[in-house]
């Protein structure tokens, strides 16, 4: 079905980076199912991807693609990979037409084009030019109506989800949309305003929403509570308020705060009821009362969803909350365990938990807005067409 066919796939190959070289490469690793799945099935592969943000002579230098080419090409040592430096022009034209049955073009950064973050509709049929079949397998970036992301599929007949993206909706659709009961989200992370619509999503949903992280002292401050010199949102203290008395017992807050006199792990430390934060002390984790509090409420539960640290997971000191709570959910049985991606991601991995969870997600923004209950652009036109 797909032998001689151009298929183009958009994939997520935004890695990190240091002196030009890749730090880590589970992003292209996690590519690999789809890729390996087409060139078995001997279609021609040409490879989209955005990688970091292109806005002027300099980021094109620093963003360029190749060091993913070179990973590849490693990962894949009986396929030919070939990069093409440009993103439009008679070079990208004779390179994908001189593909032969399971080879790959890696196309340059998709941001090198001005048009890209703009989905320019000629942008988008000029991709879209170039193949018969359009796969969307970048989770991370569908949440962006881009040229790549939608400009593309609006513009070819035949298209369909990769294997990395299918996953991400089943397991993300399984836990959100249909969960089973008992249902307990945790909302991690420091700003009450990137994560309100969550919340405000899940409550709907959810029997359980434990709140942590530096998020909790704007709702600490909110009932009266003394948070020293805690992160707080001061123009959020009414919707916090308010969330407050909407929500009643389905809101579990932190009991007591791992505190420091500075944002150091060098500081001293102790802990706070909740509330009583000295002055000049700040909180930067859940303290050993709020574990078990969320302990106990995690207990039973059949499905969990999980954003955003509950400290300061970075420094060992603020590292323990977040740690016990990865450690309660890896420990239930029988229950669908869903990581949102971004930090709380970055922690599961850094703490050795990542692999005990049922699903760890690629997109922190696209996992974000889909708990949110938003429509992900990049999905929409695949399901539409």
């Amino acid at each position: 079905m797909l032998q001689e066919k151009k298929v183009l796939v958009r994939c997520d190959f935004n890695v990190p980076r240091k002196e030009g070289k890749i730090t880590d490469d589970n992003r292209i690793v996690m590519a690999l199912p789809t890729i390996k799945y087409l060139i078995e099935n001997n279609a021609k592969i040409v490879l989209f991807s955005h990688l970091g943000k292109v806005k002027t002579e300099e980021d094109k230098a620093k963003n360029n693609l190749e060091c993913v080419a070179v990973r590849l090409q490693e990962l894949l040592p009986e396929t030919k990979v070939t990069f093409c430096p440009v993103t439009r022009g008679p070079e990208l034209e004779e390179a994908v037409a001189g593909l032969k049955d399971g080879e790959i073009v890696l196309v340059q950064n998709t941001r090198y084009e001005k048009g890209e973050s703009k989905n320019d509709e000629e942008l988008g049929k000029y991709w879209a030019s170039l193949g018969d079949v359009f796969v969307e397998d970048a989770f991370g970036s569908v949440h962006r109506a881009h040229a790549s992301t939608v400009g593309i599929p609006t513009n070819i007949k035949e298209n369909g989800l990769g294997f990395l993206v299918e996953k991400e909706v089943t397991m993300l659709g399984k836990a959100v949309d249909e969960p089973a009961h008992p249902f307990v989200a945790i909302i991690g992370g420091s700003k009450v305003s990137s994560k309100i619509d969550v919340v405000d999503n899940l409550l709907k949903k959810a029997d359980k929403v434990i709140i942590g992280g530096g998020m909790a002292y704007t709702f600490s401050k909110a009932t009266g509570g003394k948070i020293g010199t805690s992160l707080v949102e001061d123009d959020k203290l009414d919707l916090a308020k308010e969330y407050l008395e909407k929500a009643g017992d389905k809101l579990v807050l932190p009991i007591d705060n791992v505190i420091a006199d500075a944002f150091s792990e060098e500081a001293n430390t102790g802990v706070a009821d909740a509330g009583q934060i000295p002055d000049g002390w700040m909180g930067l984790d859940i303290g050993p009362k709020s574990v078990e509090l969320f302990k106990e409420t995690l207990k039973g539960a059949k499905t969990v969803v999980w954003n955003g640290p509950m400290g300061v997971f970075e420094m060992p000191k603020f590292a323990k909350g977040t740690e016990e709570v990865c450690k309660a959910i890896s420990e239930l049985d029988d229950a669908i365990t869903v990581i949102g991606g971004g930090d709380s991601a970055a922690a599961a991995k850094q703490l050795g938990y990542a692999d005990k969870f049922s699903h760890v997600s690629t997109g922190g923004g696209a996992s974000l807005e889909y708990m949110e209950g938003k429509v992900l652009p990049g999905i929409a036109i695949i399901a539409e067409k």
